[in-house]
């Protein structure tokens, strides 16, 4: 706009006082907010804004991006919100921002765009024309009201609007093409002006303007609905607002929770949604192919309920809110659980019934008590475990769920049991995951299963070795193997089998090496440690030939043997499970929950009116050219011929704009004949150059 104003500036000879006037403030302050430089500002701190929220998660709980980033980083990002950019309160004052400073630049330019659709500008000198750049004289023998007539022809042909002005025996014709392109400046702005108001008016504007005003507080406990207080509640009559729900196989909801920072807040809605049935398909790796919900809305206005199947990318608009299938969760399924014993009471199993997202105390063999808090569960897991060739495979493991057991002292460690056995190097094992928090991997404790897939021959073996009666038994039985001189021989073989066990049983090798280092000199323990290894070794092979003589097996083949190990590690690695159970899931009864995420977003509409104005726009400004033609012509002094001064400008394509002026100069000017073999485009095409 600037470049049209110099250029009409130069041709009528005005602004000599302009540059002298004293700015006011106000006007300071209009170019300002106004100004080139404040506008690519704001785009580019929106730029930024996008890409962070873009390439950074939104509106994940905290504790993940605690565990993400660490307490450090955690604290820069949250108080810098770009956990949630697009409602951050920065992010908002940009977008207000931009909208006052387009719609200042609108306001001081539309005058000027709007004069510059209309006006020809016939007020030119020849002086000012000379100075153009593009500009052409001559002298015709053809009289001025032909030559006008003429003029007038040719640009007509080439797609120029022309007005002509005759004074004291001068006519000046003014004429212009793609003056739209000045429109193009005018729908992008606007364009721009109605996507952020848009914007604003689906963001959190309306709830961070209450949440100042005290209306409305953040609730950061994760409490019931029914416990949430009024003051973390939004009124129905919000008129913007995206969250989510989670809404268990039978049940119903008639609210939406809103995340807001580290916490969240309660969208009542004005129906209420029932999941009748949640379906999923997985592909055979065990990964999500589809999910879909069959939904039933219940609406006081309707006559009947509303059915409806939503699946992702297929949501289900209804009286302006739109329900996405967002995601799927455990809806509270209900497990049956067995907690075996790790030590003497291995054959007693206690029968834990428990539901997923729900706390059950568990009193332990030692009278303690522990508190097993449900997690999650899961019907499909696919895990890389190792084939019989030492390859990494992905094998289905069945059903399996998440729990942490915790003291008295709430400390606790978190866990993954699956259901089946999985077949590991040829063997078959029941997994346990363990791990000090959800953000480490699981080590898993694998205990070995019988030939029957069952861990009875494993509680067996345990119970056994608990057992002190068992144990002095098997103690004789080595001692007696071993082939003392004497009946004094024979029982120290005998004790020392029997504490040997118990210190394994108690605490695995780790115990065992701590009694061998506290009782044995240091120059005598590496040979003392081989010797005791023997016995213990020998006493565990004689408690396993008396589990496998209860089962009726005569004797040890490759397979038992190689049980007889697996035993022994488990064991071995029951001391760092910190569990005195091992939770068995027997069986279940699944019930799963649709994620939905629910929006009402009444400017979605206009950010649509205003990016389809904003690409009008743009087409206008980059494609169509706006070009502008003088021509003055006045009877020559010394005859009856004409003089010709002929100038143009364009504000894009200079270079396609100076071969279309040499050809209009050759057609009007040098009046070269229409048709000649060297014209390649006469006056009546209309080429857009």
């Amino acid at each position: 706009m600037a470049d049209n104003e110099q250029v009409a500036d130069a041709a009528t000879g005005d602004g000599r006082t302009r540059a002298s006037r004293k700015p006011r403030r106000s006007r300071i302050l209009v170019d300002f907010m106004g100004s080139m430089n404040l506008a690519i500002t704001l785009l580019v701190a929106l730029a930024i804004a996008s890409v962070i929220g873009t390439v950074l998660v939104q509106n994940q709980p905290y504790t993940e991006y605690l565990m993400d980033f660490g307490p450090f980083w955690h604290e820069i990002f949250a108080g810098m919100g770009l956990y949630q950019v697009y409602s951050a309160t920065w992010f908002l004052l940009v977008v207000a921002f931009l909208v006052v400073s387009t719609s200042f630049c609108v306001y001081r330019q539309t005058p000027g765009l709007l004069k510059d659709l209309r006006r020809y500008n016939l007020q030119v000198r020849e002086k000012s024309l000379r100075a153009f750049k593009a500009s052409a004289t001559g002298e015709l023998d053809q009289p001025r009201d032909d030559f006008v007539q003429h003029a007038h022809r040719v640009l007509k042909a080439q797609g120029f609007r022309a007005r002509e002005k005759t004074n004291d025996g001068e006519t000046v014709i003014a004429a212009m093409r793609g003056r739209w392109n000045r429109l193009g400046y005018l729908l992008t702005h606007v364009g721009i002006v109605v996507i952020c108001v848009g914007a604003l008016a689906d963001g959190t504007t309306l709830l961070k303007v209450n949440e100042w005003l005290g209306k409305l507080e953040i609730e950061t406990r994760s409490v019931p609905v029914s416990e949430v207080p009024p003051s973390a509640w939004v009124s129905v009559n919000n008129p913007s607002f995206r969250g989510s729900v989670e809404i268990p196989e039978g049940a119903s909801a008639d609210v939406v929770f809103l995340p807001m920072r580290d916490g969240y807040l309660v969208q009542q809605l004005p129906f209420r949604i029932e999941l009748e049935e949640f379906r999923i398909e997985r592909f055979s790796t065990g990964a999500e192919q589809s999910y879909e919900s069959d939904l039933v809305i219940h609406d006081p206005e309707r006559e009947e309920p509303l059915r409806h199947t939503i699946s992702v990318n297929y949501p289900l608009i209804y009286n302006g809110y739109a329900i996405f299938q967002a995601s799927f969760a455990d809806g509270g399924t209900q497990l049956d659980i067995a907690a075996i014993p790790l030590g003497a009471e291995a054959l007693r199993a206690l029968d834990v019934p428990g539901r997923v997202f729900q706390e059950v105390e568990v009193p332990t063999p030692d009278g303690d008590t522990r508190t097993i808090e449900f997690i999650n569960f899961q019907s499909e897991n696919v895990v890389p475990l190792l084939n019989e060739e030492g390859e990494r495979e992905n094998r289905h493991l069945g059903p399996s769920f998440d729990f942490r057991l915790m003291d008295r002292t709430g400390h606790g460690l978190y866990y993954r049991n699956y259901m089946r056995p999985a077949l590991q190097e040829g063997a078959m094992y029941f997994l346990s995951g363990v791990r000090q928090s959800p953000a480490e991997e699981f080590s898993y404790l694998f205990l070995p299963a019988d030939a029957d897939d069952s861990l009875d021959r494993f509680r067996t073996f345990l119970a056994m070795l608990h057992n002190a009666e068992v144990r002095q038994a098997i103690a004789r039985q080595v001692a007696g193997n071993e082939g003392a001189s004497d009946e004094q021989g024979s029982a120290a073989i005998a004790q020392t089998t029997a504490e040997l066990m118990r210190f394994f049983a108690e605490g695995g090798y780790a115990t065992v090496h701590r009694e061998i280092e506290s009782r044995v000199p240091e120059e005598q323990r590496e040979r003392a440690t081989e010797l005791m290894m023997n016995i213990l070794h020998a006493g565990l092979q004689g408690l396993y030939m008396e589990v496998l003589q209860e089962e009726g097996v005569v004797s040890i083949q490759a397979e038992e043997q190689r049980w007889l190990e697996d035993a022994v590690s488990a064991i071995n690695a029951i001391s760092l499970y910190d569990s005195p159970f091992y939770f068995h899931l027997e069986d279940f009864e699944h019930r799963e929950a649709s994620g939905l995420q629910i929006a009402r977003a009444p400017g979605q509409g206009t950010v649509y009116f205003g990016s389809v104005m904003l690409i009008a726009g743009i087409f206008l400004l980059f494609y169509v050219s706006y070009q502008r033609l003088w021509i003055i012509a006045r009877r020559r002094v010394d005859g009856d011929g004409t003089h010709v001064v002929m100038a143009g400008t364009s504000n894009r394509h200079q270079v396609e704009f100076e071969k279309r002026f040499a050809h209009l100069k050759r057609w009007i000017i040098d009046q070269k004949p229409v048709g000649s073999p060297t014209d390649h485009d006469g006056p009546h095409s209309n080429k857009n150059a």
